[in-house]
Formats: C-alpha cells, sequence, structure tokens
C-alpha cells in the first residue's frame, strides 16, 4: 500500500506544476482513504502532513549518526542519505581529509552511492536528507540529479548555496527545482557542529 501511494506522489509532483488544483483533490482523497484504514483497523489516524514529518525525523537521524561518524575521524560532522521509495540508496558523510579529496561532501558521497545503486545519474523521485544545508557545489550536484526533494537540519550561514547565501535548489533560471524543508531536527545538527568546532579552537 505504502509503495503504491508513492508511486502515485511522484507521478503527481511531476505534473504538479500543470495541475496544482489536480494535485490537491487527488493528495485529499489518498489522504482520506488513509484515514479510513485507521478507522478500520482501530489505529490513531494520522495526516499526510504529520506522516511525512515523523520519515522526515527517522530519516534524518540516519544523517546524523553519518555525521556524527564523520566527527569521530576528525571531519566537519554533516551526514547525509538519499531516499527512494522509503529506502535508503544513498550515505554518506564528510570525508575531505580522509580521501583527499575537496569534492567529497556528505552529500556529494550520498548521491554517488545512490546513483550506482540506481544505475542512473539521474534519480527521480528521490530525498535528499542533509544535516546541514548543501553548499553551493553540492546544490548544483542535487539540481544535476534531479532530486525532488531536499529536507536539511541547520542552516549553513556562511558558506549555504540553498538559502543562506544563494537558492540553486529552486532558482527559477534553472531547468529543474525541487521542494526544500528546512529545520528538521535542526537543533541536534546544529548542536552537534557547534561542540565539535568549539572542541578544536
Amino acid at each position: 500500500m505504502l509503495a503504491m501511494v508513492n508511486m502515485l506522489r511522484r507521478r503527481l509532483r511531476s505534473e504538479f506544476l500543470k495541475t496544482k488544483g489536480m494535485y490537491r483533490s487527488i493528495t485529499y482523497i489518498l489522504e482520506e482513504r488513509a484515514r479510513r484504514a485507521g478507522d478500520a483497523t482501530g489505529e490513531r489516524r494520522i495526516s499526510m502532513d504529520e506522516w511525512r514529518r515523523t520519515n522526515d525525523e527517522e530519516f534524518m537521524r540516519m544523517a546524523l549518526e553519518l555525521a556524527r561518524e564523520a566527527a569521530d575521524r576528525d571531519e566537519a560532522p554533516v551526514g547525509a542519505i538519499v531516499v527512494i521509495s522509503d529506502r535508503v540508496a544513498g550515505r554518506g558523510r564528510n570525508s575531505p581529509i580522509a580521501m583527499s579529496d575537496p569534492t567529497a561532501h556528505a552529500e556529494i558521497l550520498a548521491l554517488r552511492e545512490a546513483a550506482a545503486a540506481m544505475a542512473n545519474y539521474r534519480l527521480p523521485g528521490a530525498t535528499m536528507y542533509a544535516t546541514l544545508e548543501p553548499c553551493v557545489m553540492c546544490a548544483g550536484a542535487l539540481v544535476a540529479a534531479r532530486i525532488d526533494r531536499l529536507v536539511f537540519g541547520a542552516r549553513d550561514l556562511r558558506f549555504g548555496g540553498v538559502r543562506s547565501k544563494f537558492r540553486l535548489a529552486d532558482s527559477e533560471v534553472l531547468n529543474h527545482r525541487m521542494e526544500i524543508a528546512e529545520g528538521v531536527l535542526g537543533a541536534e545538527c546544529a548542536e552537534l557542529l557547534k561542540s565539535f568546532f568549539e572542541a578544536r579552537r
């Protein structure tokens, strides 16, 4: 059932700009079906927004674990995962020092792993979860990969390429725009970064 709902939602997203009204109507129908299913089984009914919020937090906790692994290796604590159809397709943690690679940011590594897993350089229907707002390089890679949705925890006030300094991920001048949600477990993500850098001053 969940896989069917996700498939329908991906199809609806692709038509979203052309048929906003239809998207809202069908989303409402799917939500009502979920509510009725909850009534039939005696389970607590939840809205699609609440379901998505719970999912976002669950996946962000996975990204936070990767960020902690990066910190344990003396890398800036940033973690990222790519999720497709509610399954983790790619994982990454900041590794530019260990890999001697300036492009080895968590988001880039997660994209590489997901693309290899899907055997496709584009990842339609995918959601990226990152503990820190992506930089300009990573935001550009997300656009190139055709990621549908970006969820990030804390803003990067110095180098953020999505909200803080630039708005690459949903810029009208580019040929792809993604949905963006920020602040998911933002306090935890920010505290991890703060404590990491304070310990090294």
